[in-house]
């Protein structure tokens, strides 16, 4: 879908590589269950260590020579002798993360495994790590509060440590990692679940509606589209500030929508083009945007009793969207369906979405009313909601 010729947001794009994660999901949950046991397979590792060098020259694992030589890394390895990783913070199909320390700092760490007991080829393996190193080449530049601070990575590197309630076990020699900054607020998603019956006050779903448009807009400014816009993507700090997290199918934006294509995203707040196949831009994450923000206003998810199939249809052929609160202020009502318009060109840029909310009048209320209040001349009051 191409942009308005009157416009020049393009000026400047540059075509997307792969910076793509997501195909990795059905190998990275093979590895999941044998990542701990990878001692009892470590006669092994000199052997794929040996030939992942000789075919992946372009992006080849880090040997303890050049681990130990800060001249030669990349400005964005980190220096795998000053990270600690402890306890599992989450695993699921894009491998683990933990928490952890680097240089006394306390971090989040993702990793990622390929090509253990030979089930990737390595001429694969050499893709997947361009990958790897496309997406960091990208996020390690990208600096905004509202967005998750990235501190470095690492690839093949055989001094990682795990520590264990057993002491400290090696890492297997193919182990990709990034670390990025811990934000104990976890995801915006558990945050709205707790608060799914007695809901969010007004002034804070406009804040936080305010950090993610910012966020996005900052992304939008580097040519970056996130392209799976949800609140599980979404962190928060200690001072509930939130962040934007999880650039495993960011890309930058085409300068030719056409070279942008494919279903990437999550079910709920995929936009129609992309449910359709069709070529998308930026305004995708507009979209989802929209989605977001019906979520944290509503503390509640959307569609959830569709399957995928019934959401793509309806979100496609009949102009499906969330249920409308009767209690949503206008100001706020007018932003979502803005943001979630079937035609991307009609959707605001993020930039003016900021502009939007931060002339929401807050002072007198207006959030979600919860399910055991009594609705009717309620939603009229001056102040509305918690």
């Amino acid at each position: 879908m191409k942009e308005n010729n009157n416009s020049n947001n393009n000026d400047g794009f540059v075509r997307a590589d792969q910076i793509d994660l997501k195909s990795l999901d059905e190998q990275l949950e093979r590895h999941l269950s044998k990542v701990w046991t990878m001692e009892k397979n470590k006669n092994r590792q000199p052997d794929f260590e040996d030939s992942a060098a000789a075919t992946a020259a372009p992006v080849r694992p880090l040997s303890k020579s050049i681990a130990t030589n800060r001249i030669e890394r990349q400005e964005w390895e980190i220096d795998p002798s000053k990270l600690i990783i402890k306890s599992i913070l989450a695993r699921g199909t894009f491998g683990t993360v933990h928490r952890g320390v680097y240089d006394g700092m306390d971090v989040a760490v993702k990793l990622l495994d390929w090509g253990e007991e030979g089930h990737r080829s390595e001429a694969e393996i050499q893709s997947l790590r361009a990958a790897f190193t496309q997406e960091v080449v990208v996020w390690h530049k990208l600096d905004h509060p509202n967005v998750t601070k990235f501190i470095g990575a690492t690839m093949g590197s055989s001094e990682l440590q795990v520590q264990t309630e057993n002491g400290q076990i090696g890492m297997p020699s193919n182990i990709c990692c990034v670390v990025v900054e811990y934000l104990p607020g976890g995801a915006l998603k558990s945050y709205l679940i707790k608060n799914r019956r007695k809901k969010l006050a007004f002034k804070v779903v406009v804040q936080m509606a305010l950090d993610l448009a910012r966020g996005l807009s900052y992304l939008h400014s580097q040519k970056i589209v996130h392209r799976d816009v949800k609140t599980e993507n979404m962190l928060l700090d200690k001072s509930r500030t939130v962040k934007i997290a999880d650039f495993g199918v960011a890309r930058v934006e085409a300068s030719n929508p056409n070279d942008m294509t494919g279903e990437t995203g999550t079910l709920g707040y995929m936009a129609p083009e992309v449910l359709n196949g069709n070529p998308y831009n930026r305004k995708c994450d507009v979209y989802s945007f929209g989605i977001c923000l019906w979520e944290i206003y509503c503390c509640d998810m959307p569609y959830p009793d569709l399957s995928f199939s019934e959401v793509t249809s309806a979100v496609v052929r009949q102009n499906l969207r969330p249920d409308m609160p009767r209690c949503c202020p206008s100001s706020l009502a007018n932003v979502m369906k803005k943001c979630w318009d079937a035609n991307p060109d009609k959707r605001p840029e993020m930039d003016e979405v900021v502009t939007l909310l931060e002339a929401i009048d807050t002072s007198k209320g207006g959030g979600m009313i919860p399910g055991d209040q009594p609705q009717g001349c309620l939603c009229f009051r001056n102040s509305r909601g918690p």
